[in-house]
């Protein structure tokens, strides 16, 4: 995967594996990939329906993992005030990974369910992180129950949730093609939920053991449990935290919904396709004064200063002391890659001393097309999102090659140029 998009993780509500399925599907998963992954896993007889439904208004995507039998996992509730004993015949756990049901039922082991994923002809990427997510899980479960963690038991029903849940949540994403992921702050809710044993208070104990090190989110309105452990493993395998500070939202409205449906608040999980936005953010200004450079050495100036990450170049002559004339020049670069670009402009000139400044800078959203020409070249197009529509510009460079192709005037090039990306830009909004 190499695309440049990123995905955000908007976990206001919490985050289970479910609600991320529905969230994946809701950007664009195939819903066909999801429904065949039981059977890639190895149950056959396992199916995955998908619905939309409503949660508090809001249209999502309900992913539920059924097993022979119309068995599923169903969200733990709340505890109400009026419900301070819990019969002892309620095995219910609190976030869904049950450890002690009914005598004879059956169980996996966590060590099971990664070699399962292992038989599974992951890719690479998907692999490491659905055997990482197993690690973590069975890890935060054994300190909790006092078991090695490969040992750990989750019972049938669970173990099958748990494997869909977290090999389709890692491989989703694949199948946006996006391997970068962010995630705001995560809420885990508030009061008290049924166990095995009695009330237990949220988070559950193994959730809060996955959620170290997590941003932690104010609950608001959300009763109950909101993170389960399934979603607190998969935010530590796949998100590298807190999103950029300056980004651009894709196509958005992608919700997943989790199994309760508050009348509050949505419980759903909001996924935001994103891209970088590069330009739109602080900037580092260098700026120096030459008088004992040759201007036929501001050329190669330039283009080590752009190879070495200059954002832009701008040059123009001054008069310096005593007369002479000079040049001011002045790049525009990333803090990232302020230091090798300062240390090209220490190479590739005559100076002594730059000038630094860090700078914010507001720009217009801007995006690269392609555009075919007559006999097939094609050129790039810069296209500017303007207050007042679109604006766009060929490629100088490839205005030049294509003008030394066909013999015709830059200019003219440049115009024919223009009204292709027009023509095609329109096109493609009406159509």
């Amino acid at each position: 995967m190499s695309d440049p998009r990123f995905a955000i993780l908007d976990p206001a509500a919490g985050i289970s594996g479910d609600m991320l399925l529905g969230a994946l599907v809701s950007a664009g998963a195939p819903p066909e990939w999801l429904r065949s992954l039981p059977a890639r896993l190895g149950f056959r007889e396992v199916r995955v329906d998908i619905e939309t439904v409503d949660r508090c208004g809001i249209q999502a995507t309900k992913v539920n993992v059924v097993l022979p039998g119309e068995l599923q996992e169903h969200p733990s509730h709340p505890l109400a005030h009026s419900e301070p004993h819990i019969p002892k015949e309620d095995h219910s756990h609190a976030h869904g990974h049950r450890h002690d049901g009914h005598a004879g039922e059956k169980h996996r082991h966590i060590g099971e369910l990664i070699e399962i994923a292992r038989r599974a002809h992951l890719s690479p990427w998907v692999e490491e992180r659905v055997v990482r997510a197993f690690e973590l899980l069975g890890e935060a479960e054994g300190r909790v129950h006092g078991l090695p963690a490969r040992e750990v038991p989750l019972h049938e029903v669970g173990a099958v949730d748990a494997l869909v849940d977290i090999v389709g949540g890692i491989e989703g994403f694949e199948q946006l093609g996006i391997e970068r992921i962010f995630n705001y702050p995560a809420a885990v809710g508030n009061g008290w939920v049924r166990a095995a044993h009695g009330a237990i208070p949220v988070p559950a104990p193994a959730t809060a053991i996955l959620l170290e090190g997590i941003h932690i989110a104010s609950d608001g309105p959300v009763v109950g449990e909101a993170t389960t452990p399934t979603g607190a493993v998969l935010l530590r395998v796949l998100s590298a935290g807190a999103p950029p500070s300056h980004w651009r939202a894709g196509p958005s409205g992608a919700w997943g919904a989790g199994g309760r449906n508050p009348a509050g608040y949505p419980n759903a999980l909001r996924l935001i396709i994103a891209e970088a936005a590069p330009e739109a953010a602080q900037v580092v200004l260098l700026a120096t004064d030459l008088d004992d450079l040759s201007p036929e050495y501001l050329d190669p100036l330039r283009d080590a200063l752009v190879e070495a990450g200059a954002l832009d170049v701008q040059i123009w002559a001054t008069q310096m002391k005593k007369g002479r004339t000079g040049f001011r020049i002045e790049v525009i670069t990333s803090p990232a890659d302020a230091d090798d670009v300062a240390s090209a402009m220490f190479r590739h000139s005559t100076t002594a001393g730059i000038r630094r400044q860090t700078l914010e800078r507001l720009t217009l959203a801007r995006r690269e097309v392609s555009v075919t020409t007559a006999d097939g070249t094609s050129v790039r197009v810069k296209i500017i999102e303007g207050p007042d529509g679109p604006r766009v510009k060929p490629e100088y460079d490839d205005i030049a090659a294509l003008a030394r192709k066909t013999g015709q005037p830059a200019h003219q090039v440049a115009r024919d140029l223009h009204n292709r990306a027009l023509q095609s830009l329109f096109s493609n909004k009406e159509s």
